[in-house]
């Protein structure tokens, strides 16, 4: 008989990531994660992953708290600084591809290679959001013609904190989505508070200890996983909230979801980007356009009397 007892894996902690930090929710609870299919290969609850924690409104609105207060230093830091910054998150996940890959295929019931490859895409996000962060301006600005002698120029600046309900699975690629709504939106100045998909956690949690450990300052991305029925209203009512994707909306909570936390949009006159008409089309994995770089800006116009 060997004296050497059988080693216990040290499983994996998650925490919230929220101002730079890993709090672990205010509830003290816990929500069981579970892989895509079971160990049969069938479609639905599958095999338990991890105890995901359970965020309420309390940790909601002091994600929106240090999301607020990154604005200022975000905003203001160099285009170029920015892209720097995109660059160096997508240098630290590609030294975690393999970690990312395996919690990709185990949240979405994907094969190793298919995983991998999605993995790798959203790290080639990173990078393409990263090479427009001082090209924006050359296509969301202007200068303008006007009667009289002045220069008249149109700049595009950060709408403030974004709130974003991130993609579920079973509508496109969550994580490669993830990436897809989060990049765009703080490389051009916003700071964000995001729920996670709440079946499928893991990943987005994960991408916070990637963020932690690059150059992007603490406050500018906060996630949040726990009910989405809990979260997003608080993103959509909250007075500090600047503006709102809903990008994962419809697949959270059913087809009325989306109106209902628009509805308490407008009280606050947030910007809000609708989720599609047919989530289920969406493809992550097309090459994305400047639309979701536009969404989140705001036109400054600037009148300067022209010299002599």
């Amino acid at each position: 008989m060997s004296d050497i007892a059988t080693r216990l894996d040290v499983f994996k902690t998650y925490k919230l990531f929220v101002g730079g930090k890993f709090p672990r929710s205010e509830s003290g609870r816990v929500y069981e994660v579970t892989t895509a299919t079971s160990a049969a290969g069938a479609a639905g609850k599958g095999e338990w992953l991890a105890n995901a924690p359970l965020g309420t409104r309390k940790d909601t609105r002091d994600a929106v708290l240090a999301a607020r207060a990154a604005v200022k230093g975000w905003s203001g830091t160099t285009a170029y600084n920015r892209g720097q910054v995109l660059y160096r998150v997508a240098e630290m996940l590609q030294g975690r591809r393999e970690q990312f890959a395996a919690e990709v295929a185990a949240a979405e019931g994907l094969g190793a290679k298919k995983s991998a490859a999605l993995v790798e895409q959203a790290i080639d996000r990173w990078v393409w959001y990263a090479g427009w962060t001082d090209k924006v301006a050359q296509i969301a600005g202007a200068a303008n013609p006007v009667a009289g002698p002045y220069f008249n120029l149109s700049v595009p600046e950060p709408t403030g904190v974004v709130g974003i309900v991130a993609p579920q699975t079973g509508y496109g690629h969550s994580f490669l989505g993830l990436v897809s709504v989060i990049a765009p939106a703080i490389a051009t100045g916003n700071t964000v508070v995001v729920a996670a998909a709440e079946d499928a956690p893991l990943p987005a949690l994960s991408l916070g200890e990637v963020l932690a450990t690059s150059d992007v300052p603490g406050g500018v991305v906060n996630i949040i996983s726990g009910r989405t029925a809990d979260l997003a209203p608080t993103l959509a009512s909250h007075q500090d909230v600047n503006a709102l994707d809903l990008t994962g909306a419809i697949a959270a909570d059913g087809a009325g979801a989306a109106a209902v936390l628009e509805a308490a949009a407008a009280d606050t006159l947030k910007r809000v980007l609708r989720p599609a008409v047919d989530p289920s089309a969406q493809d992550w994995t097309t090459a994305p356009g400047v639309e979701r770089l536009l969404s989140f800006l705001e036109t400054k116009t600037v009148w300067h009397p022209m010299g002599q």
